[in-house]
């Protein structure tokens, strides 16, 4: 089956000014993003943005481009918008790579685009990794993640669950899982999420899957074949990240 890539790139992050295009091993960080998307089995890879400068560095690196308005709170709504313009159908998928992991693993782009396409029941898709370490399990910047027997999610929190009654700890072991930041959606889905409101929970969590849920849309979630390098929120961030991408370059 296949598939779209978008990748919303805001310039403006308020923790990391013009993140997007902060170098990493000699190219901005944009080119890594583009580079593994256009390594997936995607049948395009766009860009959308609010800056002409990321635009530029985007298309250097291979991908389409894309200006979206500057007003957008998310980037699912900014997806929406070139989805759009594209006028792709309702059941083509999309799938949304963030514009600040570098390292994602083009394998774990086609996964997800392959897991939406094979469950008819759902109308988005994403990933998940196994929680080793107490202190992650206990981060609020660490999205958690539950689902049912059947592979669907039940809820994303910043705060540890499943809560283990009688041992706060025990529940990290073998049962809780750290969200992914990657999703597939149909296009009808993302149609409906973006007309609806921002959900109480979203902006109660700051997590805008919620609203997924408020909806009723169904996310199949997947062990991920393949884990991403750290994402870059801020400047220690991205010191690791440059750390890392410059050994293996």
């Amino acid at each position: 089956m296949s598939f779209h890539v978008v990748i919303p790139a805001r310039l403006g992050s308020t923790r990391l000014p013009n993140k997007v295009l902060r170098e990493i091993a000699g190219r901005p960080m944009i080119a890594h993003v583009c580079r593994a998307a256009l390594a997936s089995r995607a049948t395009s890879v766009i860009v959308a943005t609010d800056s002409d400068a990321v635009m530029a560095a985007a298309e250097q690196a291979g991908a389409r481009a894309v200006q979206t308005s500057p007003a957008h709170s998310c980037g699912s709504d900014r997806i929406a918008e070139v989805m759009i313009g594209e006028r792709w159908p309702d059941d083509e998928i999309i799938v949304n790579v963030q514009a600040d992991e570098p390292m994602m693993p083009p394998s774990l782009i086609d996964q997800v685009g392959d897991a939406l396409s094979h469950d008819l029941g759902a109308d988005m898709a994403t990933a998940a990794a196994a929680i080793d370490e107490p202190l992650e399990f206990a981060n609020p910047n660490v999205v958690k993640v539950v689902a049912s027997a059947a592979g669907r999610a039940l809820y994303f929190s910043r705060a540890p669950i499943p809560y283990h009654r009688d041992s706060a700890n025990a529940a990290f072991v073998g049962a809780a899982r750290r969200h992914l930041g990657i999703y597939a959606y149909r296009v009808a889905a993302l149609k409906r999420f973006a007309n609806a409101p921002p959900s109480f929970l979203e902006q109660h969590e700051s997590l805008e899957q919620l609203r997924a849920f408020d909806i009723g849309l169904q996310i199949a979630l997947v062990d991920a074949v393949a884990l991403p390098g750290p994402g870059v929120d801020t400047e220690d961030d991205l010191i690791i990240v440059q750390q890392k991408m410059s050994h293996r370059s």
